[in-house]
């Protein structure tokens, strides 16, 4: 079809496209409030969402990047494809007919994207029928036999049989009307030795790869021969594309998407069987990289999903075989962790077995006993570390502490830094003023990083803010006042360069000048100006003060975890998760009791 598609049909997508449904594909929305939703920009990295839909009006902007537009810019942005490609394929999704203004130049491309979507749900169908077929397929059903999936398994996740042929799939889709081109940009043919179009996959099994949206771009395909036969690599994967870019694809993440969001929990395995084997087994947040190292841009698109209300939330947990090439990729994995905001885990079967494996030896409840016995990724890289050495020997235990204290060091949440030095002292063996010491001396002179966030864009004012202050200037001043500093939780300083100072109190264990020598200029800077600032109260400062002010912190930072449990729990099935239910309610019961003493003894509190 020659001709550009005419102005009215252009004007007709574009009303007619739900933009918060389009843009929901790919971001996680929330409600903002006068009829507009928002959540993290696909634009640019950023933690606290500034993107906003507005359906009633059909457009987006980005308050952070300044990127705006109508759903047509969205596609066009989000897929790198041309105005009229979006177009076609925004028609296609509502089932409009367009019309082309034949007298007029042609901007379509000579292969648009619609087309090579449309070859793949081409081939994906005829590889399915293949798998169906008596003879050469009965080789790969048997290998999907022996994987444990049954042909009902097989079809819900449209598995197929690519034929022992030179050119079966070739010839079946030209003789469909689609060209050589076309094929040959889609990776779907290529060209033989001879000059002639041969299938790119031949004797394997065959599974569709889909984009965020659902749309077929691509595949993953599993060699059945032996290497004497077929001399090509275990699984091979579509080549890179005009619509199969495997740096941003995740297998599995049309379907648990909306697991993943509801959730807030994504599972990252290493193939496309565990995939399988893993939703069969009740884990729909289970996603798998497409042939390649998980990557930024994968984290990216998870961090999007995992979004919720301002906060990252969620738990991304990583699963490796428990062998040493798996060992090796789970603490790769580590260096990706500082990336998310979200909870990283690592889930290794003790026997070694990959999902897959694990669900034929054990069934389902194996693999969904394997994600619950999760351990934090730090406590992993950690302990793999310390395995390494012979901890009943003095030197093997300085040798270990000074292999991990590295890893301490590269902790972003500063706040959980003083958590890991007890567990890591206690692992050890060692005293925990011992291996402060050494995560210190790796962490640099200035000890924890201050973050870079200028006060101008903080409200230093703002009443939280003034109680934290308020509470590390008396830590500062008037330490012997505050006896039990360690109680204080973890998370109870929200902005970052209080949380950080925090941390190097907790690692210095509250030495002003400890902290002050060799400290940066930014720290020394925050650390002398909360030391000589007045404490807010009249005359001198009275331990009443000082408890009421540090209890009603406690009580803020408990609020906030109360709130999180109950989160948690209108999330659980008290009936069919009956003990962690009633692990999480006695929880929550010791919190709220925790709270009113607290509360109790913040009375007077000014704030």
């Amino acid at each position: 079809m020659a001709g550009r598609i005419k102005d009215e049909d252009v004007a007709h997508v574009r009303d007619h496209t739900p933009i918060d449904e389009v843009v929901g594909e790919y971001v996680q929305l929330k409600n903002a409030g006068g009829g507009q939703k928002k959540g993290l920009c696909p634009f640019h990295d950023e933690k606290s969402p500034s993107f906003h839909v507005t359906p009633s009006k059909g457009y987006f902007h980005c308050f952070g990047c300044q990127t705006g537009g109508d759903v047509i810019a969205f596609v066009m942005k989000m897929d790198h494809i041309s105005f009229t490609e979006t177009i076609e394929r925004l028609a296609e999704r509502i089932g409009y007919q367009l019309h082309y203004d034949e007298s007029g130049p042609s901007d379509r491309p000579s292969v648009n994207r619609s087309r090579l979507v449309a070859a793949n749900t081409a081939a994906m169908k005829f590889y399915q029928e293949q798998l169906g077929l008596p003879g050469a397929a009965q080789v790969g059903r048997e290998f999907l036999q022996k994987k444990g999936f049954t042909k009902e398994d097989a079809d819900q996740f449209q598995v197929g049989y690519a034929p022992d042929e030179w050119d079966a799939l070739n010839k079946h889709l030209t003789g469909l009307g689609y060209t050589t081109e076309e094929l040959t940009t889609a990776g779907l043919i290529k060209e033989s030795a001879r000059g002639t179009n041969i299938d790119r996959y031949r004797n394997r099994v065959m599974w569709p790869v889909k984009d965020i949206s659902g749309d077929v771009v691509g595949f993953g395909a599993r060699k059945l021969a032996g290497d004497d036969v077929d001399q090509g690599p275990k699984y091979l994967n579509t080549s890179e594309t005009p619509i199969y870019k495997k740096s941003s694809l995740l297998y599995g993440l049309d379907v648990a998407k909306k697991e993943i969001a509801k959730k807030r929990q994504v599972v990252i395995v290493e193939g496309y069987t565990d995939v399988m084997a893993a939703h069969l087994a009740g884990v729909t947040t289970a996603i798998a990289t497409c042939g390649t190292a998980f990557g930024d841009a994968h984290i990216k698109i998870i961090r999007q999903l995992l979004m919720d209300d301002d906060a990252f939330r969620g738990e991304v947990i990583f699963t490796f075989d428990g062998d040493a090439a798996g060992q090796k990729a789970a603490l790769r994995a580590f260096e990706d962790d500082q990336k998310f905001v979200a909870q990283t885990y690592v889930a290794i079967a003790q026997n070694g077995m990959d999902p897959n494996e694990l669900r034929q030896s054990g069934g389902d409840e194996a693999v969904r006993d394997l994600i619950a016995r999760r351990v934090p990724m730090f406590e992993f890289a950690i302990k793999s570390t310390i395995a390494k050495y012979d901890t009943a020997t003095p030197e093997g235990r300085v040798t270990a502490l000074n292999q991990v204290a590295p890893l301490l060091g590269k902790i972003k949440d500063s706040s959980l830094r003083p958590e890991y030095i007890k567990s890591l002292a206690g692992w050890l063996g060692m005293d925990t003023d011992t291996v402060a010491q050494a995560v210190k001396r790796v962490a640099g002179k200035s000890n924890t990083p201050l973050p870079n966030i200028p006060a101008s864009q903080v409200n230093l004012k703002e009443p939280l803010l003034m109680l934290e202050r308020e509470v590390l200037k008396a830590k500062l001043q008037v330490p012997d006042m505050i006896a039990d500093w360690s109680a204080l939780e973890p998370a109870a300083f929200t902005y970052p360069p209080y949380a950080a100072l925090r941390a190097a109190i907790d690692i210095g264990n509250g030495d002003t000048s400890k902290l002050i020598d060799g400290a940066s200029e930014d720290y020394k800077h925050l650390i002398t100006e909360l030391t000589v600032e007045p404490i807010r109260m009249d005359g001198e400062v009275s331990d009443k003060y000082v408890v009421s002010i540090f209890a009603r912190l406690r009580e803020v930072a408990i609020s906030r975890q109360i709130a999180e449990i109950k989160s948690t729990l209108q999330r659980l099935n008290p009936v069919e998760n009956e003990a962690e239910y009633t692990k999480i309610f006695t929880e929550l019961v010791a919190l709220e009791a925790t709270k009113r003493v607290q509360k109790e003894l913040a009375i007077g509190d000014t704030f």
